[in-house]
């Protein structure tokens, strides 16, 4: 085995690929902004067909159309010859992928596209192949040569198809002005989709699960609070139920040091000032920035009136995946 004519190869292969891909790059003109005006003026969906290697690529197209705004599915030409072109109705859009622009199925679905007045969007690496002539706009993904040593095998072709279809739905993400929030809607299991969605309230510990007390409380209560509660600290409130302070295992470690004993002592004493809160509509995301700049492993969440309703800890964060 000659590793290095291995990897000399590969390296070939990218080279072929890149130089096709560049090659797209440069013969981009108005063609492509017509398919983006056609696609943003379409009422109803795209639909993305193909066959073979040129159907893989169409069926990743579709998805990435779908996934940033732009209503796409896969349609198999074969299968739409034997029912399936009941999906495509009036108003939708179609993207037909073929190096060839002479695949029979493709060629069969024509006319019937045309009948329904869909407009159609050419892939293709002949220009001058019939489903270049019937399309509405033809994407030019012509290449020199396949990296497949016998030039048989798609690679270079379906390296470019995959590009315009990206360059399309990118396109389309700036026309629409799509953002990370409509993008982690159509991903909401995702970590983008929990970060930009999921809020405080959904991860929130509530009711008597949150530790508090008193300034006029004795500290004694506050360990027992702390005890029970196990969050690691107590939220502490003033007379009118507002968080004014926080006791954490840390201030009863110091209080401790410095008193020798807290059984004398009150909440008010020994407790943290000013601590950090949040309210509960606010994202989950921005509760671990606030515990990760400020070094927290708590946090509580304060109503309007600054009663605290409930307690996040870093530990909720972590098993939901947020961090």
């Amino acid at each position: 085995m000659d590793k290095e004519l291995i990897i000399k190869n590969g390296r070939q292969t990218f080279e072929i690929e890149i130089e096709a891909m560049k090659r797209a790059m440069n013969s981009l003109d108005d063609s492509f902004a017509k398919a983006v005006e056609i696609i943003l003026g379409c009422k109803g969906r795209v639909v993305v067909i193909g066959m073979g290697k040129s159907g893989l690529i169409g069926k990743k197209i579709a998805a990435t159309l779908a996934s940033t705004g732009t209503p796409a599915f896969f349609m198999h030409p074969a299968e739409g010859m034997h029912g399936d072109l009941g999906m495509l109705v009036k108003g939708d859009v179609v993207i037909g992928i073929s190096n060839s622009g002479e695949t029979e199925e493709m060629k069969v679905l024509l006319p019937l596209i045309k009948r329904l007045g869909s407009k159609l969007i050419a892939i293709v690496g002949k220009k001058d192949s019939t489903l270049g002539r019937e399309s509405d706009c033809i994407l030019d993904a012509s290449i020199e040569k396949e990296a497949c040593p016998l030039n048989l095998a798609p690679t270079a072709s379906t390296t470019v198809a995959l590009a315009l279809g990206d360059a399309l739905a990118v396109a389309l993400v700036e026309c629409r002005g799509f953002k990370a929030e409509d993008f982690a809607m159509f991903h909401p299991s995702g970590s983008l989709g929990k970060r930009l969605l999921t809020t405080v309230d959904d991860l929130m510990h509530k009711g008597n699960e949150v530790p508090k007390v008193y300034e006029s409380d004795t500290v004694e209560k506050a360990v027992q609070e702390i005890n029970e509660k196990r969050f690691g600290c107590t939220a502490v409130m003033n007379d009118k139920n507002e968080l004014t302070g926080i006791i954490t295992d840390g201030d009863l470690r110091r209080a401790l040091t410095k008193y020798n004993t807290v059984q004398n002592l009150k909440v008010s004493d020994i407790m943290t000032h000013n601590p950090k809160m949040i309210k509960k509509h606010e994202l989950a995301a921005k509760a671990l920035h606030i515990m990760e700049e400020y070094k927290i492993s708590s946090l509580f969440i304060i109503d309007n009136n600054k009663t605290p309703e409930g307690i996040l800890h870093f530990q909720d964060l972590l098993k939901y995946g947020l961090v």
